[in-house]
């Protein structure tokens, strides 16, 4: 793919090379290369064409679509690349990656995913990738009716985590109301029993446990009919086996737990199921 990248990048983007052919410089190369991951919308994966035509999910519902991720770094860090291009192989799909490092569905995390969504363009299907960092900083969960007719739409609680996750929604509909949309839960992380242990007990600054937070997330694809895929408990990774699978600071994964949970996910998007 990236070589893909590189040569359109020879041809279209350095001055004077497609009539004097001349070579990039190491500086030039560099500045291009930035971009992919500096330019979310500029990250793109697209189908290796015979692994597209031998997929099992030839004419399910979501085959040959276009398709946008927004989040935090789960989203977009590189490892994520393994997972992101079993979907466009398996669904003949674009993935257009718009996901940002520390990001949040608070209006106050980061380059929050309500920006995310209000830069990006018109898709066939959005994908709402929760992240850990509303929990881990202490961002306020909220309320499924956060921001909802039930307050009016009331901006101050798009602080919220659910408040932030219904501003996404209401936002991608009025950008695309034909459009499907799916939300992917939280994954778990093994910096603390909280992060991994459904039944913990231990609470962040706000006073709510991770287990809150997921159950907010699906509360609010609950109250709109978005279909959820709960990475949370279909992620197959526990304290016995996590070290196969993230990297040592223990929160984020590794390629190898990219390619154990990417079928999963793409499965889910082939369909909404």
């Amino acid at each position: 793919m990236r070589k893909i990248l590189y040569l359109t990048f020879l041809l279209f983007c350095l001055p004077g090379f497609s009539q004097e052919r001349q070579q990039p410089t190491p500086e030039q190369i560099q500045a291009y290369l930035r971009t992919l991951t500096s330019h979310p919308d500029q990250h793109v994966l697209t189908p290796e064409k015979k692994a597209a035509q031998k997929s099992p999910y030839r004419g399910t519902k979501n085959y040959g679509k276009r398709i946008a991720v927004f989040g935090g770094s789960l989203s977009v860090n590189k490892e994520s690349d393994v997972a992101k291009q079993m979907w466009a192989d398996l669904l003949n799909a674009e993935v257009t990656t718009y996901g940002v490092g520390g990001a949040g569905f608070s209006s106050e995390q980061g380059y929050t995913l309500q920006k995310q969504v209000d830069t990006a363009g018109v898709y066939d299907l959005y994908v709402l990738w929760a992240s850990t960092n509303d929990y881990t900083n202490s961002r306020e969960c909220g309320s499924w009716k956060d921001y909802t007719v039930y307050d009016g739409f009331d901006e101050s609680k798009l602080v919220t985590q659910c408040g932030g996750i219904n501003y996404c929604l209401r936002r991608i509909m009025e950008k695309n109301p034909r459009a499907e949309v799916y939300f992917f839960t939280s994954l778990r992380f093994f910096g603390s029993d909280a992060g991994h242990n459904p039944f913990s007990q231990e609470p962040n600054k706000t006073g709510k446990t991770f287990t809150e937070y997921i159950e907010g997330q699906k509360a609010c694809c609950t109250h709109y009919g978005i279909p959820v895929l709960d990475q949370f408990n279909l992620q197959g990774i526990n304290e016995f086996n996590c070290e196969l699978y993230y990297v040592e600071d223990r929160l984020h994964m590794n390629e190898e737990g990219y390619r154990k949970i990417g079928p999963v996910q793409a499965a889910f998007l082939s369909n909404g199921r």
